[in-house]
C-alpha cells in the first residue's frame, strides 16, 4: 500500500467542490498547491444524478447538472486567475461525493476537501463527506482547516509514532522542499496507553520514554540522510492527549502531515482517534497518508 503513494511532485492534486465557501478556499489552497508541486489541476462536482434520478424529475435533474457545471466553469475561471499557468481540468460526475472523488483521486493523486459542506450545521467540526472521504481514501487526503488569513509560517509538521511513519516523514519532508520550509518531526506519547505496564514501577517511565525518543531519532535520523538540505526539528513530547498536544502544534505549521491510521469498526471503516481530532480542530490543512492498521495495538492509536 505505502509503495503506491505518489510523491508530491509526481501527484496531481484533486478538489471537490459544492458551492461552500470552505470547498471554494479548499479549491484556492488545491490551486497553489498544485502549482507549487508543477502539477495539474482536477476540479470535481459530484452531483449524485445517478442516484437522484429515481425520484426526481428530468427537468430538476438537468437544473442539478447546469448549476454543477456553471459551479466547474467559476471555480476554474478563480484558480486560473491566480495561476494563470496551471493546468487545470474539470469533471462533473454523476456519482456521490465520496465515491466521486475515491475514483478521482485514484487517477490523479491528492485529494483535497474543505472542513465544511453545503450539509450539516455551521461548525469547527469537518463535514461528513470530508470525514468519509478521508476515512475510506487509499490515496493521500488534504482536510484544508484554518482561516488562511495568517502569515506563513515556513513549518511542516510531521506527526511520527514510530519507523512505519518513514514514508509518511519522507512525504513531509518533500512538501517542505517544494515550500521552501524546514521540517518539524513531532513524536507525542501518552503514559496512559502503558498506564498497566508501569504502573508500581516508575523507574520503567524512564526507560518508557527513552524507547519513544528512539522510535523518533531513527526516522529523523533516515529523513537527513535523505534530505540534507532540509532543516530539520525532532521533538518528543509526553502527554495525556496526544491529539491535544498535535492540535496546539498545528498552530505554528502551515502543514500537518501524518498517517491516517483506519480502525475497523461495526459499521465500514473509521479514522483512529488522534486523526479523528486532528481532522476536526487543526488551526492548518492536514495531509493524511493512508496506512491501514497491521495489528489491533495500531488500531487503538
Amino acid at each position: 500500500m505505502e509503495a503506491t503513494i505518489r510523491t508530491p511532485d509526481t501527484s496531481s492534486v484533486i478538489v471537490g467542490v459544492d458551492g461552500s465557501k470552505p470547498a471554494r478556499a479548499a479549491a484556492l489552497w488545491a490551486a497553489d498547491e498544485a502549482a507549487r508541486r508543477g502539477r495539474p489541476l482536477h476540479v470535481l462536482y459530484a452531483a449524485d444524478t445517478d442516484n437522484k434520478a429515481l425520484y426526481l424529475s428530468a427537468h430538476t435533474v438537468e437544473g442539478i447538472r447546469a448549476a454543477g457545471r456553471t459551479l466547474l466553469d467559476d471555480t476554474a475561471r478563480a484558480v486560473t486567475a491566480a495561476h494563470p499557468d496551471l493546468q487545470v481540468t474539470t469533471e462533473f460526475s454523476r456519482r456521490d461525493a465520496v465515491a466521486g472523488l475515491h475514483a478521482a483521486g485514484g487517477l490523479y493523486g491528492t485529494i483535497v476537501v474543505g472542513s465544511r459542506g453545503l450539509g450539516g450545521f455551521n461548525s469547527l467540526m469537518l463535514g461528513s463527506v470530508g470525514l468519509k472521504t478521508a476515512a475510506g481514501a487509499r490515496t493521500p487526503v488534504v482536510v484544508v482547516r484554518g482561516n488562511g488569513d495568517g502569515a506563513e509560517t515556513g513549518v511542516v509538521l510531521a506527526a511520527v509514532r514510530d519507523e512505519h511513519d518513514l514514508v509518511c516523514a519522507r512525504y513531509a519532508a518533500r512538501e517542505a522542499e517544494l515550500r521552501k520550509a524546514s521540517l518539524r518531526l513531532l513524536h507525542v506519547w501518552s503514559l496512559l496507553e502503558s498506564v498497566g505496564n508501569v504502573v508500581g514501577q516508575l523507574d520503567a517511565v524512564d526507560e518508557l520514554a527513552q524507547e519513544h525518543v528512539r522510535h523518533l531519532t531513527a526516522v529523523a535520523d533516515q529523513i537527513h540522510e535523505e534530505f540534507p538540505a532540509l532543516s530539520i526539528h525532532a521533538d518528543a513530547e509526553k502527554s495525556v492527549s496526544v491529539g491535544g498536544v498535535l492540535v496546539e502544534a498545528t498552530r505554528h505549521a502551515d502543514l500537518l502531515v501524518m498517517g491516517g491510521r483506519r480502525e475497523r469498526g461495526f459499521i465500514g471503516t473509521t479514522l483512529g482517534r488522534a486523526t479523528h481530532t486532528l481532522v476536526h480542530h487543526a488551526h492548518c490543512p492536514v495531509l493524511l497518508i493512508p496506512r491501514m492498521p497491521e495489528t489491533k495495538e495500531e488500531e487503538a492509536s
